[in-house]
């Protein structure tokens, strides 16, 4: 069992509870974007990069907006980056602080893609979206140049990152140095005991939340068993790249980013797994806000680096 929360983190969690906002589960999808737009605009702005550029990245179903970090010329390697959000909200801005401080400590190039969310476009768009962007990244018209490929995520954008990982391996390619994975969703099972450990309001999320966000992205209960949602759920997990890990004590999500760290290992895949025993679910997006935060975004940089340089 972890420590007791970070006081940065419970300087958050004391902070929600005084605004009297809603639990997301309790609001539509429009209201829950607009609570998340809220909650970032306290993250401070991210380090000054070489270069920032928005971008269309072409798809099967027309195309998606993207966003492209360099630190610096001559990076080594390409991150394709997909943000949490439940798959529900979430955005480039909502996330560019962090992705901007990934793109740092890892000196190399990140394309954060704007899936298309739900429930307006329900699984798999948000898997075909992502998959189809790692796809043109790696292609002769895409950004990767013949370098290295990391695909990287937090909570459901760590779900996609898995989901991708495995789609690229079973097509052949592309092939992909990391899969770097911030407490990513691995399973609809919400009976794990870090579920019912977290099922108040006193949590950045809770397992209601949690069922909402399956409710909006998979509503029929039948596809949420399917691998491409369920990643833990793959038969083989066998010649996936070697896997980054980031899990929160505190966090409804713990319990299946461990048995996925579990999981990979057996099936022989290399996996470096870092668990903050203080922290809460979403720290890893608050850059510059909690020490933790930027610990696990160097840590994954440090990570993506040597991995693109092998």
């Amino acid at each position: 069992m972890g420590a007791s929360v970070h006081p940065q983190a419970q300087v958050l969690l004391d902070g929600k509870a005084a605004s009297g906002a809603p639990p997301l589960w309790e609001l539509a999808p429009d209201e829950a974007r607009a609570l998340i737009e809220a909650v970032d605009a306290i993250i401070p702005a991210g380090p000054a990069l070489e270069s920032v550029r928005d971008i269309v990245i072409p798809t099967r179903a027309g195309s998606v907006p993207a966003r492209v970090y360099s630190p610096a010329a001559g990076a080594p390697g390409l991150v394709v980056y997909y943000h949490g959000g439940g798959w529900v909200v979430g955005s480039l801005d909502g996330w560019d602080a962090s992705v901007r401080a990934l793109a740092v400590a890892s000196c190399c190039d990140v394309v954060s893609v704007d899936y298309r969310l739900a429930p307006e476009h329900v699984f798999p768009a948000a898997v075909d979206d992502a998959f189809d962007a790692l796809v043109w990244a790696a292609s002769p018209d895409g950004l990767a140049a013949g370098r290295p490929i990391v695909v990287a995520g937090d909570s459901t954008g760590g779900n996609l990152a898995t989901v991708v990982a495995l789609r690229a391996r079973d097509a052949g390619g592309p092939r992909l140095a990391l899969q770097l994975l911030v407490y990513p969703v691995t399973d609809c099972d919400l009976d794990r005991k870090s579920y019912h450990e977290f099922d108040g309001n006193d949590f950045i999320v809770n397992r209601r939340d949690v069922g909402w966000f399956w409710d909006q992205y998979a509503p029929d209960p039948a596809s949420r068993r399917n691998p491409n949602a369920s990643p833990l759920r793959a038969v083989d997990l066998s010649g996936l790249p070697a896997a980054y890990i980031v899990t929160a004590e505190h966090d409804p999500l713990r319990d299946e980013g461990f048995a996925y760290a579990d999981r990979l290992r057996a099936a022989r895949v290399p996996v470096e797994h870092r668990h903050f025993g203080s922290e809460i679910h979403g720290f890893f997006s608050f850059s510059g806000v909690l020490d933790d935060a930027d610990k696990a975004i160097a840590g994954a940089g440090a990570a993506i680096l040597a991995a693109v340089r092998g």
